[in-house]
C-alpha cells in the first residue's frame, strides 16, 4: 500500500514538474494574442490630452487619440490622421484640413471639424490652466484668450467651415507646424463626453475612465488598475484599423528599474521603460541584441526656483550649476552614452547648436563658483540656508541627486535636503513652486529649437523655474516672427547667451534612450524622438 501511494506521489511530482517546465510565460501566451506588454515608468498621472506634460502618458495617449496628422514611424515626417490631405496658403499662414469621412470615434459617432474646435477652446480656457496651453500659441489669439485677455473664442485662428473641413490661421508661418500637430495638445476630445461629466474648462473630471472615455485613436481604453496596468484593446471604428496589427497593448508601471529588468528577462513584459545602468554593460558584453541605445531629443537638467532667495539671485545659480560634475555623472551614473551638458538645447536640434556655453573643466568652473558665491555674499556656502532638491521616485535619479548634494556641500559649503516623492505629488509640487531645486528633464515635442526654448518663457505653463526676463521673451517673439531660417536660428543663438548668463536651469547631460525590446517586437523603430505610432507593429516570435 504504501508503495504504491509512493509510486503515484512520484507520478503526480513528475507531472506537475512537467507541466510547469511547460507553462508558457506572459509574453509567449501575449505574442500568439498579439497583445504588446510595455512597461511604461511611472503611474500616470492622468489621461487627459490637455492635463499632462509626461512621456508616460504620452505613450498611452497615442494608442487611444489621434490628430489631424500623425507622425511616420521611422521618420516622424507628418502623415494623413484624420485629416486625409491640406492646403497651405501661399504666405504660410492659413492651413486647411479636409477630414477623411471614414474617421470616427469609438462609439461609432463621426468626427467632425467642429470637435476640433471645442478641444482647442477647452486646451485654452484659462480656467482649465493648461501647462501646455502655450503649444496653440502660433494661432491667431490663442494666446489673447489663453491670458484672458480675449474672451470670444470665434476670434481666434480656427474655425470649422463645414463638418469635414477645418481651417487654421496662424500668426506667422511656422516651418515646423504640422509636426506641432503630432502633439497630444492638439489631440480632439469628444465634446458629448466631457459634457457629460462636467464643464468644458473642469480639471477635474471622471471622463477619462474606463467605460467612459470615448476616443478616436487605434485602441480604446478597457481597464485602468492603478499601480498595476492600463489595458487598451483594438479599436473597430478606427479608419487605419487594417495597419494596426496588434489586438491590444498592457502599459505596466513599474517604480524599480531593478524589478523592471528582471521582469523582461522572465518574460513577463516585451519592451522595458529603461534599463539599470549597472546592466548596460552586460548587456554589450554579451552582445544581447535586446538592448536599444539611440540618441534622444532631450536635455536632463534641474531647474531653480527664480521667485525664491537666494534662487532669485543669478551669482548664486551659476554658482551651483558650475559646480556640477556632470562628466562624472555620465561616465560613473547613467553610463550609457549620455553627453555632458553645459547648454540647455540639445546639439544640432533641427541645425541649431547653442554658441554660448560654460566650460566641462571642473576645477576651473568650481573656482568660479566659490567666487560668485561669495561675490553675492556667501562665502564657503555661510549664512546661505539649506536647499530643498526635489525629485521624483526613481533609482538614477535618487543616484544624481546624492552625488549632486555631496558636490554641492564639499565644494561650496552648502547644505542640501532631498525630497523624494512619487510622480503625481511631484507634479503638483512642481506646478505649485513647491521646492529651491528641482529635477527635470525635457524630451522634445518637435525637432526644432523652440521646443526647449520656449520653455523658458514667461508664459509657458512648464516653466517650472518661474523664470522672467522680458529680453528673453523680446527674442522668444521675435524667433516666432522671423521667417528667415538663418535669421531665425542667430536670434535663438541670443536667447541661448541670455540663459547661459542667467542660469535659471542648470542642464546635467544630453539624453540617450537605453531599454530592452524583446525580438518577438517587430516595426519598432528608433528616432530621436523615442515615438512609435502603433501602425505595423506586431509580434512574432523566434522560430
Amino acid at each position: 500500500m504504501f508503495a504504491r501511494s509512493l509510486s503515484v506521489l512520484f507520478c503526480l511530482c513528475a507531472l506537475l514538474l512537467l507541466g510547469c517546465g511547460d507553462r508558457e510565460t506572459p509574453v509567449e501566451r501575449a505574442n500568439k494574442e498579439q497583445i504588446l506588454l510595455r512597461a511604461n515608468g511611472s503611474e500616470p498621472a492622468a489621461l487627459d490630452p490637455h492635463l499632462v506634460t509626461g512621456v508616460t502618458e504620452h505613450n498611452i495617449l497615442t494608442a487611444l487619440l489621434e490628430g489631424l496628422v500623425r507622425p511616420d514611424p521611422e521618420t516622424l515626417k507628418p502623415l494623413p490622421g484624420v485629416a486625409e490631405s491640406w492646403d497651405i496658403s501661399a504666405d504660410g499662414r492659413v492651413y486647411t484640413f479636409h477630414l477623411r469621412e471614414d474617421a470616427l470615434w469609438s462609439n461609432g459617432e463621426p468626427i467632425q471639424a467642429s470637435d476640433f474646435v471645442f478641444a482647442y477652446e477647452r486646451m485654452l480656457s484659462p480656467k482649465l490652466a493648461a501647462e501646455y496651453a502655450s503649444l496653440l500659441y502660433p494661432m491667431v489669439n490663442a494666446e489673447q484668450f489663453n491670458t484672458g485677455e480675449l474672451t470670444d473664442f470665434s476670434q481666434v485662428g480656427v474655425k470649422a467651415l463645414d463638418p469635414r473641413t477645418l481651417e487654421i490661421t496662424l500668426n506667422e508661418a511656422t516651418p515646423y507646424f504640422l509636426s506641432l500637430l503630432t502633439h497630444y495638445t492638439w489631440y480632439p476630445v469628444h465634446p458629448p463626453t466631457i459634457f457629460q461629466h462636467g464643464a468644458i474648462d473642469q480639471r477635474d473630471s471622471r471622463w477619462t475612465r474606463p467605460g467612459n472615455f470615448v476616443g478616436n485613436g487605434p485602441f480604446t481604453l478597457e481597464e485602468w488598475r492603478v499601480h498595476d496596468r492600463i489595458v487598451v484593446k483594438k479599436n473597430p471604428y478606427y479608419w487605419d484599423r487594417e495597419h494596426i496589427l496588434l489586438n491590444g497593448v498592457h502599459f505596466l508601471p513599474f517604480a524599480n528599474l531593478n524589478a523592471e529588468e528582471r521582469a523582461f528577462r522572465s518574460g513577463q513584459i516585451h519592451i522595458s521603460y529603461a534599463i539599470p545602468t549597472h546592466k548596460i554593460e552586460p548587456y554589450e558584453e554579451a552582445g544581447n541584441e535586446a538592448l536599444r541605445i539611440s540618441p534622444y531629443l532631450g536635455t536632463y537638467y534641474y531647474a531653480f526656483n527664480t521667485e525664491k532667495p537666494p534662487l532669485d539671485d543669478a551669482r548664486v545659480r551659476r554658482a551651483l550649476s558650475l559646480a556640477i560634475d556632470r562628466e562624472g555623472i555620465t561616465r560613473n551614473i547613467t553610463q550609457a552614452g549620455q553627453i555632458p551638458a553645459n547648454h540647455f538645447t540639445p546639439p544640432n536640434t533641427a541645425g541649431y547648436t547653442s554658441e554660448a556655453k560654460f566650460s566641462l573643466d571642473l576645477e576651473a568652473n568650481i573656482a568660479e563658483a566659490k567666487r560668485l558665491l561669495a561675490e553675492a555674499g556667501f562665502p564657503n556656502g555661510e549664512g546661505l540656508r539649506e536647499l530643498e532638491l526635489l525629485y521624483n521616485t526613481s533609482e538614477s535619479h535618487k543616484a544624481i541627486a546624492e552625488a549632486i548634494q555631496y558636490f554641492w556641500q564639499e565644494t561650496l559649503g552648502v547644505k542640501v535636503r532631498l525630497v523624494n516623492q512619487d510622480w503625481k505629488v511631484y507634479l503638483i509640487n512642481r506646478r505649485d513652486g513647491n521646492f529651491d531645486v528641482l529635477r527635470a528633464g525635457w524630451i522634445g515635442d518637435y525637432n526644432d529649437p523652440s521646443t526647449f526654448l520656449d520653455l523658458l518663457a514667461s508664459w509657458s505653463g512648464n516653466n517650472n523655474a518661474k523664470f522672467d526676463s522680458p529680453q528673453y521673451d523680446a527674442l522668444i517673439r521675435q524667433a516666432a516672427e522671423t521667417g528667415d531660417a538663418d535669421a531665425r536660428l542667430e536670434v535663438f543663438q541670443q536667447a541661448g547667451k541670455i540663459l547661459i548668463d542667467e542660469m535659471p536651469v542648470a542642464p546635467i547631460y544630453f539624453y540617450v534612450s537605453a531599454y530592452l525590446v524583446n525580438p518577438a517586437v517587430q516595426g519598432w523603430y528608433p528616432n530621436i524622438l523615442d515615438q512609435h505610432p502603433w501602425q505595423g507593429i506586431y509580434l512574432d516570435p523566434p522560430k
